[in-house]
């Protein structure tokens, strides 16, 4: 995983995974292509790509996030923090354990578009939180998305409740190292394998976006729409089969595939479908497929 930031320090090692996915260590540039090729696209028909900003970024004390709304949400709605699940204050969660409405007054610092720091946000919950077929943390703020509009004139970041293309153009946006990482996705791991978790339909990123430790946790935006489309977690660092930091991809005939500095981010169309009315986490709603407590 892109390790949390303080558990990267410690060791020297800072990788784009989270914590088995990895956090971020110094920065450095974004590289390269991955080892499949994405699909050609038609350049000339393609839509013009928006500007990326760090506008709705935040960073964590250890890891990157962003203020995140559904397509359903409404201004007054309490606003949701989304990282990984590996970023949690608590420590990572266990196999199989997903952590529902737990009191919490972590705070963030949210970016404006340059990626200066405007203000602090704080949560009073963590609404949903696993490391379990997923690896994402939402906290609920104490703040409105209307409320963080009319004090820093920033907006949160959609949600796409869509299934995204392999070939899809993306940008990582690390709110932690005000950075960004342009890339495209290469492909989906049907299983990705990290230590003692497993993630399912990962997206595997082409090899240009390099994330860091301290990554961990940041959105991945559809560079056409501006929406976000994944949540960054974790990269194989040194060539290793399904180990901390070197997670490995496993097939549905069982088969399994070390991509040595590929790095990965998983899906968040399905979590949408999580959520009701004032922003209130249903677990039992139909379309809804994150794991249960």
């Amino acid at each position: 995983m892109n390790k949390p930031l303080l558990a990267a320090l410690a060791t020297l090692v800072i990788t784009g995974a989270g914590v088995a996915p990895a956090v971020a260590a110094a920065p450095a540039p974004s590289a390269a292509a991955g080892d499949a090729a994405a699909p050609a696209r038609d350049t000339a028909a393609a839509p013009a790509a928006r500007a990326v900003t760090f506008a709705g970024t935040v960073a964590l004390s250890n890891c990157s996030g962003s203020v995140v709304r559904f397509p359903a949400s409404e201004d007054n709605d309490p606003a949701l923090v989304m990282s990984n699940g590996h970023c949690l204050e608590s420590g990572f969660p266990a196999p199989g354990e997903v952590v529902v409405d737990r009191a919490s007054s972590r705070t963030f610092g949210l970016l404006n578009a340059s990626g200066t720091r405007v203000g602090t946000l704080r949560a009073n919950k963590i609404a949903y939180a696993t490391m379990t077929d997923t690896d994402v943390a939402l906290y609920q703020l104490t703040t409105t998305y209307a409320q963080i509009r009319s004090s820093y004139g920033i907006s949160a970041l959609t949600l796409n409740d869509t299934r995204p293309a392999a070939g899809t153009a993306i940008t990582v946006v690390s709110g932690y190292w005000k950075r960004t990482y342009a890339c495209a996705i290469d492909g989906f791991a049907y299983r990705l394998k990290e230590g003692d978790w497993t993630w399912k339909d990962s997206i595997r990123y082409t090899a240009a976006c390099d994330t860091i430790g301290g990554t961990s946790g940041s959105p991945v935006l559809d560079t056409t729409t501006g929406k976000v489309v994944a949540v960054n977690n974790t990269g194989n660092e040194d060539g290793q089969r399904c180990t901390v930091n070197n997670p490995c991809e496993v097939d549905a005939s069982g088969n399994v595939t070390v991509r040595q500095g590929i790095n990965y981010a998983q899906q968040t169309y399905q979590i949408p479908a999580c959520f009701g009315l004032d922003n209130k986490l249903d677990l039992s709603r139909a379309g809804c497929v994150l794991p249960k407590p």
